[in-house]
């Protein structure tokens, strides 16, 4: 899609339906073809009808990362969510878990001993009804427990009355040039790992979850039973540059305007401003990045700075610089913060607006 249909007004989130499609099908196809369940994660685009394209597709249900986006889906008839993040649960939370429990099989993360015996304790004879998968750390070093140590929280949390269903990891190392397929190595080792540890302590694994974008593609033999990638649906500036997809796969753009243009002139560089800055585009920039998003109609063009509502875009020296009121493709960085940062979206399909689609779970973290 390379058309930004005439009653949209800039800056806004584009999203190419056909694409989208193509994304999830491809995806899809290939968890089944390598027996693997998948679960993809929605707060990429916390928006129910992309859930809705993905569960219709073949996934068995969804992964979120706050009780307020599992109760946005569950309210939408999802019936199968895992919370992937280690919670620590008081009494408000305890409430709504109930209540999310009553409406779909839930699972959620743990990765201490204090945190699964805090939830067991708040949830008290309703415990039982929450599945826990112990997160392990598999090299991005961030939440997760050693695979070593898996047992010692897995028996606290079944002390504490919960279900102790496996293991689960996130690779988010990969998100580094060079790196997905040692990513991928170590996840894979990471859970063999955990899972083994559980089974030799009497536990039943049924569930070793794993998997990011940047990995999830990537051949070879896992011990995983299920995967959890979300960027995939729309690709990005960053799975561009790690080689991820391809600029054919990318489904998402923020339609700008050229507000301001400059020739080189007085120690200034050639570039314009566009109309989406950061309040749109989102300010996450890796150190590898080449800027702060890509032009796909421009690919050397640069986004070299963002202010609020600017976006500074250094121009090719081979290109002539657009016109004052020119409207371009943006391609963000990272998508997650873009669909947390606008109401809705507008689907587009060969270079029609065919719907308007609401950001149903933007805004509930926590």
């Amino acid at each position: 899609m390379n058309v930004i249909p005439a009653e949209v007004i800039t800056p806004a989130v584009l999203i190419d339906v056909d694409v989208l499609d193509g994304n999830i099908e491809r995806m899809a196809s290939s968890m089944q073809g390598r027996g693997l369940r998948i679960r993809p994660h929605v707060k990429t685009h916390k928006t129910l009808e992309i859930a809705r394209k993905q569960l219709a597709a073949g996934a068995v249900g969804i992964t979120v990362a706050t009780i307020g986006e599992a109760e946005v889906f569950a309210a939408d008839g999802v019936k199968d969510i895992f919370v992937a993040y280690p919670l620590w649960v008081e009494a408000p939370h305890a409430k709504r878990l109930r209540a999310l429990a009553a409406q779909c099989r839930l699972a959620v993360g743990v990765d201490s001993v204090e945190s699964a015996t805090a939830m067991g304790g708040q949830l008290g004879a309703d415990a039982g009804s929450i599945e826990v998968l112990i997160e392990v750390d598999s090299g991005h070093h961030r939440s997760g427990v050693l695979p070593d140590e898996v047992v010692d929280v897995a028996e606290a949390a079944a002390a504490a009355g919960l279900s102790v269903q496996g293991v689960f990891t996130f690779p988010g190392h990969s998100y580094k040039p060079g790196m997905p397929t040692g990513a991928a190595s170590n996840e894979n080792e990471a859970l063999g790992l955990a899972a083994t540890a559980l089974t030799s302590a009497g536990f039943e694994v049924t569930t070793i979850s794993g998997g990011s974008t940047p990995t999830a593609l990537i051949d070879g033999e896992t011990v995983a039973t299920e995967l959890r990638p979300g960027v995939y649906v729309f690709g990005d500036a960053q799975q561009l540059e790690l080689e991820r997809c391809s600029w054919d796969d990318i489904a998402l753009s923020v339609a700008a305007t050229v507000v301001s243009r400059h020739e080189a002139r007085g120690g200034n560089v050639r570039r314009v401003v566009v109309d989406a800055g950061s309040k749109i585009l989102g300010s996450d920039r890796p150190d590898w990045a080449t800027g702060y998003g890509r032009l796909p109609e421009y690919p050397e063009a640069t986004v070299t700075a963002l202010s609020e509502h600017h976006a500074t875009v250094v121009w090719p020296e081979a290109s002539e610089l657009p016109p004052l009121g020119t409207r371009l493709r943006v391609i963000p960085n990272h998508v997650c913060l873009t669909m947390n940062l606008v109401d809705e979206v507008t689907a587009v399909r060969g270079g029609a607006v065919v719907e308007q689609w609401s950001v149903a779970a933007r805004g509930r973290n926590s």
